[in-house]
């Protein structure tokens, strides 16, 4: 029972920072209009996020095992409390790059402390990798509540206006409510400690950087960086596909990039059940694939958009409810492939691991939204959102490196295994 209180506590912390972190594509729509600034300008937002998760992560994930998951976890949630208070009260473009600096700290600390919890609650493999879809489809439905979320605070009449900022208040009672369910949840952290081993702070942040340049680590970073670059480079920048190319209106934008979040958390729990009894590798095979047929099918459908006035969603072309299910097709390769690394790993180097999963999927994230936002602005964004076959395409051949590797790893273990049973 405590196990399960403690993975709804987790599962709620990864909800509100679904709602925090992918704001930025709504944010960025909303300070063009606000603040007057360009595509590629609002583009740097992504940066002030992921590069700050990233820094945060590299510089403290080997020290979260000896700070503490719950600890962290109340940190994290604090400033982006406090933060969120000062957003409405200080409307200017530097306080909303502030703002996500802090939200990257924050979610750095949250992904780092959940991620290696999740380790302490599940019994095996088969039960973490379903358990790390299971978490990672609930952080979409906080995607997905955010942009409805924050479309009912969109002023259509007025672009311009200011009053989208109010919708922080909300989101520093949602924090200050996880807050306090952390606070109240008995986490059991005594097998991160082993007795008699208490490593100093060097040794901690060596046993990351030594933990980076094993080769089957290698490949995985590449995976994540591919990943993330392809899956930010399209959720930021769908509002702005859906104002500026299919001509809806701002609120309609918002909200209708909700379909991407709807079907990747669909395409998440739907995972978690499938990866029970098939195959990782075939799994994403086919879903890339897909994702890859469903761009070079549906794009050509934006052009043919017509000049009408649109005021809702039964007036939407066509191309705004299909394009957002690439969703469901590239849902299940990041927990796969995280939960593939982290169950071949002992459960102290989950933290330093995780550590190195954030890094690395902060800086993919901040390269597909940089190299989107100025596509889009000088090509356009058809030609940015055709972009992505190519990183597909290298996250195809990535994730064929990483089944053969894995693959070998087992085959030696269970050779060791079975020399070893001979004495």
């Amino acid at each position: 029972m405590n196990n399960q209180t403690i993975k709804l506590s987790l599962f709620i912390n990864y909800f509100v920072f679904g709602i925090l972190l992918n704001s930025v594509g709504t944010v960025i729509l909303q300070v063009q209009n606000t603040y007057g600034v360009t595509e590629s300008a609002a583009s740097v937002l992504e940066a002030f996020k992921d590069l700050s998760i990233a820094i945060t992560s590299f510089l403290v994930a080997s020290f979260v095992v000896r700070i503490g998951y719950k600890k962290c976890m109340l940190l994290a949630l604090a400033i982006v409390t406090v933060v969120s208070l000062l957003m409405p009260q200080i409307p200017v473009f530097w306080m909303t790059k502030l703002m996500f600096a802090a939200i990257g700290i924050s979610f750095a600390l949250i992904k780092v402390s959940v991620f290696a919890s999740l380790g302490l609650v599940t019994s095996d493999s088969k039960d973490h990798v379903s358990w790390m879809n299971f978490l990672e489809s609930f952080f979409m439905v906080g995607v997905l509540s955010g942009f409805f979320v924050f479309s009912q605070f969109v002023d259509d009449a007025n672009p311009g206006s200011m009053a989208w900022l109010d919708v922080y208040y909300l989101i520093a009672g949602l924090t200050f409510f996880a807050f306090l369910l952390m606070l109240f949840t008995r986490l059991d952290e005594s097998q991160i400690h082993s007795e008699g081993d208490n490593p100093s702070l060097v040794e901690d942040f060596s046993e990351m950087i030594q933990l980076s340049i094993k080769p089957l680590v290698l490949i995985f970073i590449v995976c994540a960086f591919i990943y993330v670059l392809i899956e930010q480079s399209i959720m930021s920048w769908l509002p702005t596909f859906n104002n500026t190319i299919l001509n809806l209106p701002t609120s309609l934008s918002i909200q209708m990039a909700s379909i991407l979040a709807a079907s990747t958390a669909l395409g998440r729990f739907v995972a978690a059940l499938v990866f029970q009894w098939v195959d990782w590798f075939k799994t994403l095979t086919i879903a890339l694939v897909l994702a890859a047929v469903l761009v070079l099918i549906v794009l050509p459908l934006a052009g043919q958009s017509s000049n009408t006035v649109i005021t809702g969603w039964s007036d939407a072309p066509l191309a705004a409810f299909i394009f957002p299910l690439v969703g469901f097709c590239l849902a299940p390769v990041y927990p796969a492939i995280n939960s593939v690394i982290l169950s071949s790993l002992p459960v102290r180097q989950h933290a330093p691991m995780t550590g190195l999963i954030v890094v690395f999927s902060a800086l993919g994230g901040t390269t597909g939204s940089i190299v989107t936002g100025t596509l889009f602005e000088f090509f356009g964004g058809k030609t940015a959102f055709y972009f992505s076959l190519l990183p597909i395409s290298l996250l195809l051949f990535s994730l064929y490196c990483l089944k053969k590797k894995t693959s070998h790893s087992s085959n030696t273990m269970n050779s060791a295994g079975a020399v070893g049973s001979t004495h």
